[in-house]
């Protein structure tokens, strides 16, 4: 049975990854505030001057900034997320398949109810790059004309519009709690282990063949218990395969 919510805005954190301007943090602050969002956190920044940042946060963000959590890295960060949103200006090749800022507001709906989500934005001069992306659920590109670029602390505030929008529309459907990102992880590099070693993927490169089964798992949705279950199974093979070993 489906029933009526709203995005829950309690639950949706912004993730600054290396972000190399205080004042874009500061103003990132500010617009996260402007829109009910009241976690941010940052990853490895190359300048975290608090005088700058809250000159541009203002008095109506400082609590936001003083409440803000600062991590060395990116997937220590993401660790008690269970849903992962990752923004990029340039989509295609590698990267998984993209949505827009408004669908994808919609889509948190449901994720939202019993999850904590994530919206993460790379550095200013390169962005998020493939490898981090990996780490996330779903990956959302701001529609723009020629110039794709935006200022960090704009996509900050294109994204949190629309998560708040989504907070006073109602939508259909319910998703449970889902797995951490941390779990989700621990699996990923377990079944890379097993896969390689019964020669599923390449050895030489798995990560490439490995973003295939992100993707399949990420669509899904996994919940804990099932990320247990994945473990066990590359347990057992892993068990069985060393005992054909010893036999033969």
């Amino acid at each position: 049975m489906t029933t009526s919510a709203r995005v829950i805005l309690e639950n949706i954190a912004i993730v600054l990854h290396r972000p190399r301007y205080p004042e874009n943090i500061g103003a990132s602050a500010r617009v996260a505030r402007n829109m009910g969002i009241s976690q941010l956190m940052v990853v490895d920044p190359r300048d975290c001057d608090l005088t700058r940042v809250l000159k541009m946060a203002t008095h109506f963000a400082a609590d936001l900034v003083e409440a803000m959590e600062v991590f060395e890295d990116l997937e220590t960060a993401l660790g008690p997320f269970q849903y992962v949103v990752g923004t990029t200006a340039r989509a295609g090749g590698k990267r998984a398949t993209t949505a827009q800022p408004r669908k994808l507001a919609q889509e948190l709906i449901p994720i939202s109810q019993k999850n904590r989500v994530a919206l993460v934005f790379g550095p200013e001069n390169t962005g998020l790059t493939n490898a981090e992306l990996r780490l996330c659920h779903a990956v959302v590109t701001i529609p723009t004309a020629e110039f794709a670029s935006l200022n960090l602390a704009q996509a900050v505030m294109v994204l949190c519009y629309e998560v708040f929008l989504a907070s006073r529309q109602r939508g259909e459907g319910f998703i449970p709690r889902l797995a951490t990102s941390q779990e989700l992880e621990a699996m990923y590099e377990q079944l890379k282990e097993t896969l390689v070693n019964i020669d599923f993927i390449n050895r030489e490169n798995p990560d490439y063949w490995m973003q295939y089964v992100r993707r399949f798992f990420a669509r899904s949705g996994m919940r804990a218990r099932e990320v247990k279950m994945i473990r066990g199974m590359c347990r057992q093979i892993e068990w069985y395969g060393s005992r054909r070993s010893k036999d033969s």
